[in-house]
């Protein structure tokens, strides 16, 4: 077995394609990821995000592409010669044995001798809570506890790679943000590279030290959480992070002058771009309701408890506004938004790349 303390982990993808029939799940993927890095891979549905982690595990083999694993190429290399572990959405355990035997099947598997399997049983249960449990069967148990049942089984072999499909997909919401906060524990105390897939973006930024934007089969974007959310690399990415995500609005630029419709404002510091259409995005948060700016009708008010969502129609786009109190307004009350130049993002019209 691996040690975990040897830093290892490092992963490598290349130019990884990969079609099922007609359909292009990944067009040509390129990824590093560092040795003991906690690592999302987050996107839509459909976005290609599972079938990469498939390719890490050696359960799809890629129709064009390289893969290492420590500078080794695993490329077509079995699951089994790759040292990684995987936790999938429904947990995979085998209902007929105990906790113990779940756990302690795959180092059966490896072959480590019979008297050194308990132990190392145990110590894999008691990092995740359910060393008293080992005696019931799966069928015994609530979802968070199977959940923790299948993280012991996959840490139990001290894996150089971790892999992770929406493992907390099936918990209900206050176990998902308990459970969440336990895994990033877990994992700075395996220290073991740990890939972490998902579709739900506060999962992601919450616990991943990096992550990759996934979008139509290809990585939209790279970076730390607070990087991918504060400077998103093209407007697909700024429409999809956060929630609610950013408004995208049309508009114009002018050295220092953005326009949209009769509103307008200035950036704190000129563009370095020809007067011209621009696509205008910012967040929510970063919009008051003053006495001067773009006109707006509202829709749709959501009260948050400790914030409100409002959503407003402007000409014929959609408005969201988070205020940090709860205001009362009346459906259709037209009001005035000022955005706060210091967070707008400019986007290219034909590209949808960043301006900066």
């Amino acid at each position: 077995m691996n040690q975990a303390s040897d830093n290892r982990g490092r992963v490598t993808l290349r130019g990884i394609r990969k079609s099922f029939g007609s359909f292009e799940a990944l067009k040509g993927v390129d990824l590093d990821i560092e040795a003991v890095e906690f690592f999302a891979l987050l996107g839509p549905s459909g976005s290609g995000k599972t079938t990469t982690l498939r390719v890490l595990a050696g359960l799809e083999t890629p129709d064009e592409g390289v893969m290492t694993l420590d500078d080794a190429d695993v490329t077509y290399a079995q699951p089994g010669e790759r040292d990684v572990a995987m936790v999938f959405q429904n947990y995979a355990l085998y209902p007929h044995m105990t906790l113990e035997a779940n756990i302690g099947f795959p180092l059966k598997m490896d072959g480590v001798p019979k008297d050194q399997i308990p132990g190392l049983v145990r110590e894999a249960a008691a990092k995740v809570k359910i060393d008293h449990l080992l005696h019931r069967r799966p069928g015994q148990l609530s979802g968070g506890q199977q959940q923790r049942c299948a993280l012991a089984r996959a840490i139990v072999r001290q894996p150089r790679l971790f892999l992770l499909d929406e493992p907390l997909s099936n918990l209900d919401a206050q176990l998902r943000l308990e459970t969440r906060v336990e895994l990033k524990k877990l994992q700075r105390s395996l220290d073991v590279t740990t890939v972490y897939v998902t579709h739900d973006q506060e999962e992601a930024m919450t616990i991943a030290d990096r992550m990759a934007v996934f979008l139509d089969g290809n990585i939209a974007q790279v970076g730390t959480p607070e990087e991918v959310f504060n400077t998103p690399r093209n407007v697909d990415v700024a429409a999809f992070i956060g929630s609610p995500p950013m408004n995208i609005l049309k508009g114009h630029l002018d050295g220092t002058k953005v326009s949209i419709g009769d509103y307008a404002f200035n950036l704190p510091a000129a563009v370095a771009r020809s007067p011209g259409e621009v696509v205008v995005g910012i967040r929510p948060s970063h919009i008051a309701i003053a006495q001067e700016g773009l006109p707006a009708s509202l829709y749709l008010s959501e009260n948050l408890g400790e914030s409100m969502l409002l959503n407003f129609d402007v000409g014929d786009q959609l408005v969201k506004v988070r205020l940090p109190e709860v205001c009362r307004f009346a459906d259709n009350e037209t009001v005035r938004l000022k955005f706060d130049p210091g967070h707008v993002h400019l986007f290219d019209p034909q590209s949808g790349t960043r301006i900066d």
